[in-house]
């Protein structure tokens, strides 16, 4: 599968990322040497690849907490503009919130996914970094997450599914956020989307923080890219609150299990979505291509219920969320499959 150009090798690439960044590097290198001179290096070249592929496959599953952090927020990572121009077709947005404006750190629409009609919800935060800066590096304030839920009601009364892509370090945490009821409106997106009469799936594509990520959280299903996190709080944060220095982010994100692994082991994860070998960010294409696959298996499945079926379905999966047993011991987080499963509504009896 084609690579998007806009991952090549080499840009903003993590520290532990360099020893297969430099093979690129020297393919690339070797790829130019030979179309100039014409010699026939094809035999070192595959030699290359198939040294690089290895690594990929190597660092994968060794990877940290920590390193997947990295890895969510890495700078080529995809988001939600890439998934609407790969993963879904016909997108036509809706803008504002009917009461204050517009937040770009939300982007809400209509669209088509392998010919399903749905709404879209996903968090936006840009990719150079004046649309950054435009969409608030992907914090919404609270007139984002009345979008959301105004779009959301939208396609309830129009019988649309809703899909929605979390990628947020968290909500806006200002003054002017909270003077305008930023956790009120998340709140009432908690309970509005546990009661949607629509099928809702969820995908934390990248960054999931705390109740930024929530707000348009709540569904049916949750799926979470393979290198994505999920957390009540980031690294950094908890570090400043348990060691008083953000230096310790490292030992925090292994307390906080907010991995993919750890999150499917406890039940708030329903799928696990695979990336391609070192990241979502090496083949834009191909990530696309699985959470393509992931959403629409699991929208088919879930359209094929009951409404009725389908919101007991999702009432008791919220409420088992958090309860556990003493002395049952620790399952095993090596069995967690990252090749694309069913999606939980068929897996549930």
């Amino acid at each position: 599968m084609a690579r998007d150009k806009s991952a090549a090798p080499g840009v903003g690439g993590l520290e532990f990322e360099m020893p297969i960044l430099e093979i690129e590097r020297k393919i690339e290198e070797l790829e130019a040497f030979a179309e100039s001179t014409q010699l026939d290096l094809r035999h070192q070249i595959t030699q290359l690849r198939q040294q690089s592929e290895y690594l990929r496959r190597d660092m994968a599953t060794r990877l940290t907490s920590w390193q997947r952090v990295l890895l969510a927020r890495h700078p080529l990572r995809p988001v939600t503009s890439d998934y609407i121009r790969h993963s879904f077709s016909d997108f036509v947005e809706l803008h504002g919130d009917r009461s204050w404006g517009d937040d770009h750190a939300l982007v809400t629409g209509f669209a088509r996914i392998d010919g399903i009609r749905v709404m879209l919800v996903g968090h936006r935060k840009g990719k150079a970094t004046k649309d950054r800066i435009d969409c608030n590096f992907g914090s919404a304030h609270p007139e984002g997450y009345r979008k959301a839920l105004q779009k959301m009601k939208l396609a309830e009364k129009y019988g649309l599914p809703v899909v929605t892509l979390i990628d947020t370090p968290g909500a806006f945490p200002g003054v002017g956020a909270e003077q305008r009821g930023q956790a009120f409106i998340i709140a009432r997106n908690l309970l509005e989307m546990a009661r949607l009469r629509v099928p809702v799936v969820c995908v934390v594509i990248g960054e999931g923080g705390s109740g930024g990520a929530l707000g348009i959280g709540v569904g049916d299903c949750t799926l979470m890219l393979e290198n994505a996190y999920y957390s009540v709080i980031s690294p950094e944060g908890c570090s400043s609150i348990l060691w008083k220095t953000p230096d310790q982010a490292c030992q925090a994100a292994e307390v906080l299990k907010l991995t993919a692994r750890d999150l499917s082991r406890f039940g708030i994860v329903d799928e696990i979505v695979k990336e391609p070998g070192g990241g979502a960010h090496c083949d834009v294409v191909q990530a696309t291509e699985f959470l393509k696959q992931a959403v629409v298996s699991n929208l088919r499945d879930l359209m094929a219920m009951s409404v009725e079926h389908r919101m007991e379905k999702r009432y008791q999966r919220l409420r088992a969320i958090g309860v556990f047993g003493e002395g049952a011991g620790e399952p095993d987080v090596a069995a967690v499959d990252l090749e694309p499963s069913p999606s939980a509504a068929s897996r549930a009896t």
